[in-house]
């Protein structure tokens, strides 16, 4: 798939310059190529990578969901301050510009988006514009659920003279993009174009379609506290449409570090500072380790003894999962309470002098996270199933039992972490994994508990970590005890949204205003429309 992408400039210069017999009828402007020239397939990958950009790295999930959601760790206190935003819910010098990562590079992808739809239809690409409003309801249904009210039906008509669009109270906006994403789907297969160019899948229009649909059902799925007749009405209407039938359907982008599309969560956890910095969160391991979990030897390890060799991410550390320790969250090194050293279960450090770690015996992140190759995941087929074992223990008219869906998700879970290209998972390591630990049907609400968490721990162990987080908001599992550090900006709360960025109250301050009304105010612990505050 990387070829796709690093092609697109090729395609580029191939649509500019490949027209010599027609160079007078198009040299008006030798430094603008006409509408009718430009191909508009050549744009998707951009709009692919642009997806991906803002779902990693720096944008904002690593420095803020992560460690909210104790997928990760860090005492945010050796150069790598910056993640004290996460672990404590504490300002760091850098938070206004992240508060506002998600907002700026959504609102840009889907500007790009509607460029490419805009060039499409003036070509008569059906289903290159269906797969745009596709990519458009998964780009801005992200940013919504970090936000919550966000410009929709408004939004992208600057062109039109509409420059501050008003916001969609979220409760009417995810209607409109759930119409707006089944006319999509529906749209998708009734044009003749091709859909070139495309890294995610090749331009195979029905595993679009399957993506849409299992869009949709994460989307229902959203709603089930607070729209339930809704919910259960799109999570049918998703499954009767076809979501996601094996691992070989899941979305996800393979990056392309040699052609300038490296993967932002690997360039985040190539920083010096970060290979030392970021840990496993314990509330992980600990999840891990209680059922002898065997992703864990995938993706921990414990670095070799030394600051040098703790921060040298070229190091292989030991992965043997009895070593594993999972690093509390909201701690430091200041030498105070609050001081790593002072929590009760410390395992020491490493090193000694000016080589010591103090957090050394801790777990880091494997070489996978590292790899500026590593595919960036949209939507897999472990979550596709795992929320149709959820639909299934609330009595929604799906195929199959909870208990089915929930091992297809596990061990669908098991066998996407080997996508990212280092170790694996056996078949035979998974198939007894399940059987040890099928689902509990005992009560919807044990049921409830272990699909969601394992929702948690196979999208935050695929560095999704904004949809761990939306999922904990939405579920309420797993059940997590706050960080309260001093000075934390959330109350000691685990913060449920990122406060709307300071542009908007000059570029867009009246319509703003009516939004954080509507919302019931402007903080990190306002619950969005979805959200039941469990």
């Amino acid at each position: 798939m990387k070829r796709y992408i690093s092609f697109m400039l090729v395609g580029l210069f191939v649509a500019f310059a490949g027209c010599d017999s027609d160079f007078e009828e198009i040299n008006t402007d030798p430094n603008r190529a006409d509408g009718d020239l430009f191909e508009p397939n050549l744009i998707l990958p951009t709009v692919s990578y642009n997806y991906g950009n803002m779902v990693t790295g720096y944008t904002g999930s690593i420095l803020f969901q992560s460690m909210w959601v104790q997928v990760l760790a860090s005492t945010s206190t050796r150069g790598a301050n910056y993640y004290s935003n996460a672990d404590k819910y504490v300002i760091s010098g850098s938070t206004n510009n992240y508060i506002q990562g998600v907002w700026n590079q959504g609102y840009q992808a889907a500007s790009r988006i509607n460029q490419m739809q805009q060039l499409a239809m003036e070509k008569g690409y059906t289903n290159l514009n269906a797969v745009g409003d596709i990519m458009k309801v998964l780009t801005l249904s992200f940013v919504a659920d970090i936000y919550g009210d966000i410009p929709y039906t408004e939004a992208l008509q600057g062109q039109e003279g509409l420059t501050q669009p008003k916001y969609d109270q979220q409760s009417v906006l995810y209607m409109s993009m759930l119409a707006d994403l089944e006319n999509a789907i529906n749209t998708l297969g009734t044009g003749t174009d091709e859909i070139t160019n495309d890294v995610i899948y090749g331009g195979d229009i029905a595993q679009w379609k399957k993506f849409g649909y299992s869009l949709m059902l994460k989307m229902a799925m959203r709603m089930v506290e607070v729209d339930p007749a809704s919910a259960q009405s799109y999570v049918e209407k998703a499954v009767a449409g076809g979501v996601f039938a094996s691992d070989a359907d899941e979305a996800l982008m393979f990056s392309d570090q040699n052609n300038g599309y490296a993967n932002s969560s690997a360039n985040a956890l190539n920083v010096q500072d970060d290979i030392y910095e970021v840990r496993w969160s314990k509330t992980m391991i600990d999840f891990l380790q209680a059922t002898d979990d065997p992703r864990l030897p995938v993706i921990a390890e414990v670095p070799p003894a030394g600051l040098a060799a703790n921060k040298n991410g070229n190091v292989v550390g030991n992965n043997d999962p009895a070593v594993q320790i999972g690093m509390p969250n909201g701690y430091d090194l200041k030498g105070q309470t609050t001081d790593i050293g002072k929590e009760p279960n410390y395992p020491g450090s490493t090193g000694e002098g000016d080589d010591m770690a103090p957090i050394g015996n801790y777990s880091r992140p494997t070489g996978i996270y590292r790899d500026r190759d590593a595919p960036i995941f949209f939507l897999t087929y472990a979550e596709v199933q795992l929320l149709l074992a959820e639909a299934a223990v609330r009595g929604y008219n799906v195929p199959g039992t909870a208990a089915e869906h929930y091992e297809a998700g596990v061990l669908g879970a098991m066998t996407t972490i080997g996508k990212f290209g280092g170790g694996t998972v056996s078949s035979a390591d998974a198939n007894a994994y399940v059987a040890a630990h099928p689902l509990d049907m005992s009560s919807p609400q044990t049921a409830m508990e272990m699909i969601n968490e394992q929702i948690w721990a196979t999208t935050g162990l695929l560095a999704n970590f904004v949809e761990s987080w939306n999922n904990w908001k939405r579920s309420g599992y797993p059940v997590l005890t706050p960080v309260n550090y001093t000075g934390n900006f959330s109350n000691g709360e685990i913060p449920r949204r990122q406060v709307y960025p300071s542009s908007e109250g000059t570029t867009n301050s009246q319509n703003l205003s009516d939004a954080i009304s509507n919302m019931g105010g402007d903080t990190w612990t306002t619950t969005i429309w979805w959200d039941p505050g469990n």
